[in-house]
């Protein structure tokens, strides 16, 4: 266990090389994010460059999340976004919330053992959108570094609320630096005034003259942000254009009223440091936006958080929420995100079902108290969420003493200290109500309750896809259940595995299939298919298949006949989709295989003490081609110890990498087996082909390996 001393050092030394890396390569900000594997989550440790409200949305993020410092991580490999056109084609999420021109890269820190997180680095706009081989191998590089800092000093993985944020030490200036003084009244000197703001917005330094124009003392606006401090400037489009400076380091300019018809320019010119404003008066009126004047406001009034940063977090979310596919995905996303962005320690989400509301997902709560809200009526008056769903308007109790006055029990079953209750509503029809809870007593902003009603609406929308998704779900389980053998028969002398593994996306059925017919005592036939298709009619098109092999098999055809025989079938029934095929024919007595192809990639096969290898048989037409069509057949000898690989194309075609060069790598695997089990060795198969677990198409493997020799079947073949 380390001590303070040494963790303070290790995250001494991992910000220092952190802000190293930002100034070797040359970028204009980065990011550390440190991955808790038990969670599957990165959470963002250490930032410099971009204040820690634009990166906010971006704090944890889950692995299977499809973001560049996800997809760092989970392919091990350098991502690159050379553009603002490449973001919104790869991760139109992150575009919608970072509508910048920047350019990013994102790079694994692997630790000599395990994955530890991802390095992050943004380049102002005008870096070139490639990134040259050097530059690729400098980010590497950089990556390996830091991981070795997280190695060496053995720094803590626990997941931190807020990134530490470190300071990227500005370029000597080639002059000597003049006093504060003559800096001041140089930029006194000036036209018009003179304004600096810090990375986080906060007003650093400004000219009597920008005073003046701005209509407010120093003493009033220095430490605040400008459009919290002077209503006038509190317009989105005004803090926009302050996060566009700081993410693309260009400058920019905006025109803006000051009441009763001041108009002024603000060009902003940043760099790693801050931005500094330049305020003249404008002649022309540019894209400002006039409106009512706001109410004067007492000198160094506090505000609400900023809108456009309440705006860029709720297109976040949404974004987000749109990516959510079952329930448990809506759960897990709002407990994630939803939860810090609003400060929230607890959410429970529940579905109205047949007049009441059972709850579908929580977080934050002990689950006896969930056992006694689950399935409460809709006009409960227990709680105010019976109501707020049939009323449709949210409630918000900033403390137990409000909620007590209406509801009395209601404090006193959770212990909680402030509540917002969110009716989910679709076109006035009801879909569940979403709680969210605080640990302590908390006021809700007029900025928050607008933030809150309108992100009810977005849950309920993908509350409603996520139970028909599940529901849909449920469904193909079932029928995929229902088609795939339930279990294979036992023959002497054979050992059999198999497994199926759905896409990663979809509705988790397909046309992937396999099947072991026992003909004999001794003689049995192997099959693995893949029907064209994803979706429900590719599966019962896979029963059909599987339901005909199954009978000529039986009925003594042989491996060339079954196949011709199955093809007719289809021909009959005008599918108007393609399947491959692979027979086999297993005689165990003659130590014999008999192998016939419909188009079907090639078995591997394992003799002991050889290598492994990839079996060229001759196929035949695809299944649904043609009637009368010839299928070869290619005899094999079988020695006891021999195993026989079948698989489906979902294995070997992994994009990005040679269909070959994979296929060799399994043979090899395959060879390498030793005395694992058969079970043990198709997880290692298919975690060699997809380490990561998301694979794009549907996977089946049936392996077959000859235990002993049988005696001699009477009826051969």
């Amino acid at each position: 266990m380390l001590g303070p001393a040494e963790e303070s050092d290790g995250t001494v030394l991992l910000d220092e090389a952190l802000a190293d890396t930002v100034r070797r390569t040359g970028a204009s900000a980065g990011g550390v994010y440190l991955l808790d594997e038990a969670e599957q989550m990165l959470s963002l440790a250490v930032l410099c460059g971009v204040p820690a409200e634009i990166a906010s949305p971006w704090r944890r993020v889950p692995v299977a999340a499809v973001v560049p410092v996800s997809d760092a991580v989970r392919e091990d490999r350098l991502v690159w976004v050379g553009s603002q056109e490449d973001m919104a084609r790869f991760y139109p999420r992150a575009a919608a919330t970072l509508p910048y021109r920047f350019a990013l890269a994102a790079a694994p820190l692997n630790g000599g053992t395990r994955p530890r997180g991802a390095l992050l680095l943004l380049w102002p706009a005008g870096h070139p959108s490639r990134a040259t081989r050097r530059q690729r191998g400098h980010i590497t590089s950089s990556a390996l570094r830091l991981a070795r800092v997280l190695d060496s000093t053995r720094v803590t993985t626990a997941l931190p609320d807020q990134p530490r944020i470190v300071p990227v030490d500005a370029a000597t200036h080639p002059y000597v630096t003049p006093p504060a003084q003559a800096a001041a009244d140089f930029a006194e000197r000036l036209p018009g005034g003179a304004l600096a703001l810090d990375l986080e917005g906060r007003v650093t330094f400004l000219t009597d003259s920008a005073a003046s124009l701005l209509g407010r003392g120093a003493d009033q606006l220095l430490g605040t942000r400008p459009w919290q401090s002077l209503p006038w400037l509190d317009d989105p489009l005004f803090e926009d254009r302050y996060r566009t400076a700081v993410i693309s380091r260009e400058p920019v300019t905006i025109t803006a009223v000051n009441p009763p018809g001041t108009w002024l320019d603000f060009r902003l010119y940043p760099d790693s440091s801050g931005i500094s404003i330049r305020i003249t008066p404008s002649r022309t009126r540019g894209d400002a936006r006039p409106e009512a004047t706001p109410a004067p406001e007492p000198a160094g009034a506090s505000r609400p958080p900023a809108p456009a940063g309440r705006l860029y977090q709720l297109i976040h979310l949404a974004a987000a929420l749109a990516e959510a596919v079952g329930v448990r995905d809506v759960v897990g996303l709002i407990a994630d995100q939803v939860l810090p962005a609003f400060g929230a320690d607890g959410l429970v989400l529940s579905a109205a079902d047949a007049g009441r509301l059972k709850i579908t997902g929580h977080h934050g709560y002990d689950p006896r108290v969930i056992e006694r809200l689950d399935g409460l009526p809709l006009d409960t008056g227990l709680t105010p969420a019976g109501q707020a769903l049939a009323s449709g308007v949210p409630s918000f109790f900033a403390s137990p003493a409000a909620l007590a006055d209406l509801y009395p029990d209601a404090p006193q079953i959770s212990g909680k200290q402030a509540w917002a209750f969110l009716p989910l509503i679709i076109s006035g029809r009801p879909v569940g109500c979403c709680v969210l809870t605080y640990d302590t007593p908390h006021t809700f902003t007029a900025d928050e309750r607008a933030v809150l009603t309108s992100l009810a609406g977005l849950i309920a929308q993908a509350l409603d896809r996520a139970r028909l998704y599940d529901a849909k779900h449920d469904l193909a389980h079932s029928l995929q259940q229902a088609l795939l053998p339930h279990r294979l028969p036992s023959l002497a002398g054979l050992e059999v595995a198999a497994r199926y593994l759905p896409a990663s996306h979809g509705l988790d059925v397909g046309g992937d299939f396999y099947d072991l017919i026992r003909l004999g005592d001794s003689t049995a036939a192997a099959v693995i298919g893949d029907v064209q298709g994803h979706n429900i009619a590719a599966a019962a098109l896979m029963g059909q298949v599987r339901t005909a092999v199954h009978s000529h098999a039986t009925g003594g055809a042989s491996p060339g006949e079954v196949l011709s025989r199955t093809n007719r079938v289809l021909a009959d029934l005008e599918p108007d989709l393609l399947v491959s095929c692979l027979y086999a024919h297993l005689d165990l007595a003659r130590q014999q295989v008999t192998l016939a192809s419909a188009g079907h990639v090639p078995p591997l096969l394992h003799h002991p003490g050889q290598r492994a290898r990839v079996l060229d048989i001759e196929p035949g037409p695809l299944l649904g081609i043609g009637v009368d069509l010839p299928y070869p057949v290619t005899p094999l000898h079988l020695p006891t110890g021999s195993t026989l690989a079948l698989y489906t194309d979902g294995l070997v075609e992994v994009p990005g990498t040679d269909l070959e060069e994979t296929t060799a790598q399994l043979a090899h695997h395959l060879a390498d087996a030793g005395s694992q089990s058969l079970d043990h060795l198709i997880d290692r198969l298919i975690s060699r082909a997809w380490p990561t677990g998301r694979h794009t198409d549907d996977i089946a493997v049936l392996l077959l390996k000859a235990t002993t020799r049988p005696a001699r079947s009477p009826a051969p073949l």
